[in-house]
C-alpha cells in the first residue's frame, strides 16, 4: 500500500497550516481517501475534495488498518501531528504495515514549537513520551539527572500531575514550561512556571512541556545504611552497603531489564539498583505489612520513583501479569527457600541470574539443595565479612 504522510500544527486557519506550498495544494486535490484524528479533520475539513472520505484514526487500530487495505489500489493521504516520524503515525504505519510506501511531508514537533518560542537551544534535550505510556522514562530521565527533558502529555498525564509527581519525589529542582495548543495564533499560550505553580494551573489540549534542572542533586554510589529508615527503627534489618554494591555487581544488572527483589524489608536493594541503573523495571515483595510504608518513604526520600510494591507471601503472588525477570535478588525467604527458587525459575528469562546471600550455614545449604532441584549452577559463591563476626556468603547461580 501507499501512503503520503502530511504533518500539521494546531493552526485554524489555512495560511496558517502552509497550504501556500503548492506541492501539497496539488497532492490535497489529486486524492479521494484521507485519514487522521478528530482534531486534524476539523483542521483541514475545508481543504478537502468534494466526495471525499474520511478514515478516522482511533483505537482499536486494528478496525482502522482493516479500513486502509479495503483501499489497496489507492494511496491514502494521512494528516498527522508535527513530524509523523516523531512518536508519531507514520512510526505505527511502519509497524503494522512494513512493506507500505510512505513519503512524507513533516513539519515542526510541538517540541520543537516550543523551544523555537522560548528561544531555547535544544539540541541536548532528553524526549519522552507520556502520550499512552507509563512513568517509566520520565522516571529514569530524572533520575539520571537529565538537565533538559521535553515531555509529550495526554489528558492523564498532564502537566498538573507530572509536577504532582516531580515534587512527590523530591525532583524540585526542575522548573516548567508548557505550550498549549501551539501554531495557533489565536489560541496558543506559553507559559513557564515553577513545579508548585504548575500543580494549580488547568490547561488546554493539545499542550507538551519542557522540564530544566537548575541545580542537580548529589548522586551517590552506595547510599548509606544509616540514611535509609528501617524496619521497627532496626539498623541491622538491612543488605549493608558493600554486600548491596557486591550483589547487585552480580546481578549484572546494566545488561538486564526486568528485576525481582524478594523480601526488601526496607527497600535498599531495590532503591540502590534503582539509582545506579534506572532503565530497570524492578518488582519489589515483601510479606511485612510494614515493608509497603518503609518502601514508600524510602524511595520518596532517595528520589527513585516506579519501583513497584507487593506486599505478601511471594508464594501465593499472582505473577502471570509480570514480564518474566532476567535477574533476582533474595533477601528473605522464610525458611522456604527451596520453593522461592523453584517458583523463580519457573517465570525467569532463560538467560536470567539469581543472587542470594547467606548469613548461616543452614541457608547456604538450602540454596544449594535449591539450585540443584530446579538443574541451575552456581557460578559463583564469594565469602564477605565487614567486622569480625557474621561474615555473609554471596551466591550467584544461572541457567
Amino acid at each position: 500500500m501507499r501512503f503520503i504522510v502530511i504533518g500539521i500544527n494546531d493552526a485554524a486557519q489555512q495560511e496558517e497550516i502552509g497550504w501556500r506550498n503548492e506541492e501539497l495544494v496539488r497532492v490535497i486535490a489529486s486524492h479521494r481517501v484521507f485519514s487522521g484524528g478528530v482534531r486534524h479533520h476539523e483542521l483541514v475539513a475545508a481543504l478537502l475534495p468534494a466526495s471525499y472520505e474520511w478514515i478516522d484514526i482511533k483505537v482499536p487500530l486494528d478496525a482502522v488498518f482493516a479500513r486502509y487495505r479495503e483501499h489497496e489500489q489507492e494511496e491514502i493521504v494521512v494528516f498527522a501531528s508535527g513530524d509523523p516520524l516523531f512518536f508519531g503515525f507514520a512510526n505505527t504505519i511502519r509497524n503494522r504495515m512494513p512493506e507500505a510506501q510512505i513519503q512524507l511531508y513533516p513539519t515542526f514537533n510541538s517540541l520543537q514549537l516550543l523551544a523555537h518560542q522560548l528561544v531555547m537551544p535544544y539540541q541536548g534535550m532528553r524526549i519522552v513520551s507520556l502520550t499512552g505510556r507509563p512513568w517509566h522514562e520520565l522516571d529514569r530521565a530524572l533520575i539520571e539527572q537529565a538537565t533538559q527533558i521535553g515531555v509529550l502529555t495526554d489528558r492523564v498525564h498532564t502537566p498538573a500531575t507530572i509536577a504532582v509527581r516531580l515534587l512527590a519525589y523530591g525532583f524540585d529542582n526542575y522548573r516548567m514550561a508548557i505550550g498549549e495548543r501551539l501554531g495557533n495564533r489565536t489560541l496558543q499560550r506559553i507559559r513557564q512556571c515553577t513545579l508548585e505553580e504548575a500543580t494549580k494551573l488547568d490547561y488546554e489540549q493539545p499542550n507538551c512541556l519542557i522540564l530544566t534542572c537548575e541545580q542537580p542533586k548529589p548522586h551517590l554510589f552506595g547510599i548509606p545504611d544509616k540514611a535509609f529508615a528501617h524496619l521497627d527503627g532496626r539498623e541491622k534489618m538491612i543488605t549493608k552497603m558493600p554486600i548491596r554494591l557486591l550483589s547487585l555487581s552480580l546481578l549484572d544488572l546494566r545488561e538486564r531489564n526486568h528485576f525481582w527483589d524478594i523480601g526488601f524489608c526496607t527497600g535498599s536493594v531495590s532503591i540502590e539498583a534503582k539509582t545506579q541503573f534506572p532503565h530497570l523495571h524492578i518488582e519489589a515483595f515483601e510479606i511485612r505489612e510494614a515493608g509497603r510504608q518503609l518502601m514508600e518513604e524510602n524511595v520518596r526520600r532517595f528520589h527513585t520513583p516506579g519501583i513497584e510494591t507487593h506486599i505478601g507471601d511471594f508464594l501465593q503472588e499472582d505473577l502471570s501479569q509480570l514480564p518474566a525477570p532476567d535477574a533476582v535478588f533474595i533477601g528473605g525467604h522464610g525458611g522456604k527457600l527451596i520453593e522461592i527458587v523453584e517458583r523463580i525459575t519457573q517465570r525467569i528469562s532463560p538467560k536470567g541470574v539469581i543472587v542470594f546471600n547467606s548469613v548461616s550455614e543452614a541457608s547456604q545449604a538450602l540454596f544449594r539443595e535449591a539450585i540443584q532441584r530446579v538443574g541451575w549452577h552456581i557460578e559463583t559463591e564469594s565469602r564477605m565479612a565487614l567486622d569480625d563476626f557474621n561474615p555473609i556468603t554471596l551466591f550467584k547461580a544461572i541457567n
